[in-house]
Formats: structure tokens, C-alpha cells, sequence
């Protein structure tokens, strides 16, 4: 049977985060083979690929290793649940594997099929945790604008960001937004990015005052705010914010599926800014993005009073039919041990430091406006004006154009508006890191020509 592919998807797939319209005309971007740091299109092009896919190859697209543990798996148990006390040996594993490196001692383990579930998770079992202690009141869940927590329906609502809330948010849903950790963009003139953080804190304090504590069960943050643009607060940030929601008596909820295994520097972006959640999530980097598997890991003191609940109410009557799955497990148990094996967090410590030098220097030229990172992960902000931080107009525009650029000289990053945002596979090694920006570098070029052809968007379809 042949297949034209592109008009096969165009007739039959609706993309996420996509315009549908657009996609009718413009076509599917068809990747089909990896290699390392490398992936190559239908068209035999190879591209760095400076996104890890979505966040999530911290291992490249290539690993021989997480290949060969899928298929021992497949041949000695393809499928199982963990329902009903049913286990399996890899999940089991896993669990194990987690809870040497995890930040929250004594952890218990809820699996997931996607980083979503598993906030979705953590979200259920502050309700659970709540109402067991008689404060069933204690339902609302404090978020960030800016942020994102996935596209299910909850975690839509607590993703601060337009275009994914949409019209997907139920009427009532019990959250509420604080500050973004935008300071870029929200600071006032002449502020300090300490300054505005340090309002950030004092302005949560307000909320809370104003919903009362004995309303609100829990806050959820990125340590590094992600697809809102690569946002990165503070240490002294996170300090305040701790001492806050621990003198509310509020739970503090970290979703690590963009910062876990490595990628700020520390295994986990909480110890990057000095904190313990109470709970957090992991997804992505889990199993390098091979196969689909998260995680909500929950304090011990979480679990003992959930599980007597649980006990009291017959059952702990959540879950997933893939939770634990023995072929997912399998291969993020091999990521993980690939990750100790080779180091990986000193290996990313070995390379910041030139992933922020060769940032820091692209913020002359005259697109940039700002940049910020942590770790292997870092952003980009395009301006039309670098003294007042004049956005271009259409809001993306410009993004989209250096994206284009970009991928016509072999490399891909992503635009979220105007940041560029780059998240490399942890396995890069100085030289190929070094390709990666200068590749950077032209597209920046190329498009600032065409940019400064007849004004702003010198008549570029920012579609």
C-alpha cells in the first residue's frame, strides 16, 4: 500500500497546539529518522534538534539501550495493570529507581501515561488529603499566569496561558492565578528582578488573604516555567514562597516534567532552587520521551493519611489502565540508570556554563531582547525595539520567521510568540553545542533582513 504521507495527515490528523486552517495549506513536517542530537526529515535533511523533541530526548534519538529493554520486556510481559494489587517486576523496578533519587524522602509512587495525569493526580490527592482531615473546603488550587501544567481538562485550568484554557475550563473550576515569574516583561521600570519577585511573594500573601487559607489546598509551580517562555525566578523566590504557603498550612506541588533527570543542573529543578515539595510529577525525561510514562510522587505523610482514607472509603478509586505499564517501566527504568551511569548531572554542569555564555552573547544582537536559563534550558526573547521592549506586532511574527530560518540552516527550536526557546538533548557534547548556536546565530541573521524589510513584520505571513 503507498501512502502520500502529507496528504494523508492533512486529510486525516488534527495536530495539537496547531492551527488546523493553516495546517490545510502548509502541511505536516515530517521527521523520520534520529541520530544522536540529529534527526533527519522525508526528505533526507538532517536538523540539530535543539527542543529534544518536546523537552523530553534527554538521551538523543538514538539509544541503543532503551531500544533493547522495550523488547526484552515485549518478549516477557507486553502488557499488565497494576489494578486490583496486581504488580509487575519492571514497575516495581522503577519505583525503586525513583525513590533513590527523589527529593521527597520516603516517596510514594502513583504512575501515569503522560505528565498531565500525573498533575491531574496530585491534584485529586490534595482533595483526598484534605478532606480527610475534615477540610474538605480546602479546594483551591493556586497557579501562575503564565504557566502550563498540560491539556487535560483540570490541568487546562491551571495552565495560566490563553490559548490553552480557551474555551476547555469548566465554569467553577477552583483555581487561582498569581503572579507570573515574567519579570522581563512585568517588572516596572526601574524595578529590580529581585524587587519584583520579592512583590510576587507579597502580592500571594494578598491572595491568600483575600480567598482565606482555609480555602485553598495547595499551590502548583514549575521551578522553570517552561512553554510560558522559559521563565526562571530566584532562589531567595522560592524561599519566600515556602515560608508563605507553610505558614497557611497550604501544600506545595512541583511539576518537574520539563525540569526532572537532570536538566536545571541538579536531578530535579526543586533542588536547583533549594526546596522539597510535597509532591511533585515526572514525565518526559522519565524514559528520555521513548515511550509514554509520568509519575506523582507524594510525601510519606501525604500517603499515610490518603491511605486511610482510602481504607474508609473502600477503595483509592483512581488510576489508569497503563499506570506502571511493564514496557514503559522497562525503559525508563534503563533511562534512569543511564542517567547515573554516564552522570548526567555533572555532565550538564560541565556545560552550562558555555550554554549560558553563548546565550549571553546572542543578546547583542539587535533581535534580542533578553535571555535566561537554567541548566540546558534556555530562552531567547525577540524585540522589536531593545530599549523599550517594543513586542513586534503580530505577536509572533518574528519567532515564527527566526523558527523558519532556523530550520532552513539545519536546526530545531520553538517559538512560544517571540521567546525562542531551546532545550537540547543532555547528551550534546561542547562542540556540537557550539554548531547548535551558530546555526542559532545565522537564522537571527537571516531574519532580521528579512524583518527589516519594509517595517515590523516586512510583510511576513506570521500565520
Amino acid at each position: 500500500m503507498t501512502i502520500d504521507f502529507v496528504a494523508a495527515d492533512v486529510r486525516g490528523i488534527l495536530h495539537p497546539q496547531t492551527d488546523p486552517i493553516v495546517h490545510q495549506s502548509r502541511g505536516p513536517f515530517i521527521i523520520e529518522k534520529g541520530d544522536g542530537i540529529w534527526v533527519e526529515d522525508d526528505k533526507g535533511r538532517r536538523y540539530i534538534e535543539a527542543m529534544s523533541s518536546l523537552w523530553c530526548a534527554n538521551l538523543g534519538f538514538s539509544n541503543r539501550n532503551l531500544a533493547a529493554a522495550a523488547h526484552r520486556q515485549f518478549e516477557r510481559l507486553p502488557t499488565y495493570h497494576t489494578f486490583n494489587h496486581r504488580s509487575n517486576s519492571a514497575s516495581i523496578t522503577l519505583s525503586e529507581e525513583l525513590r533513590e533519587i527523589s527529593p521527597i524522602p520516603e516517596a510514594k509512587i502513583s504512575f501515569t501515561s503522560t505528565g498531565a495525569e500525573a498533575n491531574e493526580t496530585m491534584i485529586k490527592l490534595v482533595w483526598l488529603y484534605q478532606s480527610a482531615l475534615g477540610r474538605a473546603h480546602k479546594r483551591k488550587i493556586i497557579c501562575r499566569e503564565g504557566a502550563f501544567h498540560g491539556a487535560t481538562i483540570f490541568t487546562s485550568a491551571m495552565s495560566g496561558l490563553a490559548s490553552v484554557r480557551g474555551a476547555f475550563v469548566p465554569a467553577g473550576a477552583e483555581v487561582v492565578f498569581t503572579d507570573s515569574i515574567d519579570a522581563y516583561r512585568n517588572a516596572k521600570p526601574g524595578q529590580s528582578n529581585e524587587d519584583y519577585f520579592e512583590q510576587a511573594i507579597v502580592n500571594l500573601e494578598h491572595l491568600i488573604q483575600r480567598e482565606g487559607s482555609d480555602t485553598i489546598g495547595a499551590m502548583i509551580v514549575e521551578p522553570v516555567c517552561g512553554a510560558g517562555g522559559v521563565l526562571v525566578p530566584t532562589r531567595r523566590y522560592y524561599e519566600r514562597l515556602v515560608d508563605v504557603l507553610r505558614r497557611n498550612d497550604i501544600l506545595l506541588l512541583s511539576d518537574e516534567v520539563i525540569t526532572g533527570f537532570g536538566r536545571t543542573g541538579q536531578w530535579f529543578g526543586c533542588q536547583t532552587f533549594g526546596f522539597v515539595p510535597d509532591m511533585m510529577s515526572v514525565a518526559k525525561g522519565l524514559s528520555s520521551g521513548y515511550l509514554p510514562i509520568g509519575a506523582a510522587l507524594i510525601s510519606d505523610g501525604i500517603y499515610q493519611v490518603v491511605a486511610k482514607e482510602a481504607q474508609r472509603l473502600g477503595i483509592f478509586g483512581h488510576g489508569f489502565t497503563y499506570a506502571g505499564h511493564p514496557v514503559t517501566a522497562a525503559v525508563a527504568c534503563e533511562a534512569l540508570r543511564t542517567y547515573k551511569r554516564i552522570d548526567v548531572v555533572k555532565m550538564v554542569q560541565a556545560l552550562k556554563g558555555q550554554f549560558e555564555a553563548r546565550l549571553q552573547q546572542l543578546v547583542e544582537h539587535p533581535l534580542v531582547g533578553n535571555m535566561r536559563c537554567c541548566g540546558l534550558v534556555g530562552a531567547l526573547e525577540l524585540v522589536a525595539d531593545k530599549d523599550s521592549r517594543t513586542r513586534f506586532d503580530p505577536v509572533g511574527c518574528a519567532g515564527r520567521l527566526v523558527l523558519e530560518r532556523a530550520i532552513e540552516r539545519g536546526l530545531i527550536v520553538r517559538h512560544l510568540g517571540d521567546v525562542i526557546a531551546i532545550c537540547p538533548p543532555l547528551i550534546i557534547r561542547p562542540a556540537e553545542l557550539d554548531e547548535l548556536f551558530e546555526r542559532l546565530s545565522g537564522a537571527l541573521d537571516d531574519a532580521t533582513d528579512q524583518l527589516l524589510v519594509g517595517g515590523t513584520n516586512g510583510g511576513f505571513d506570521a500565520r
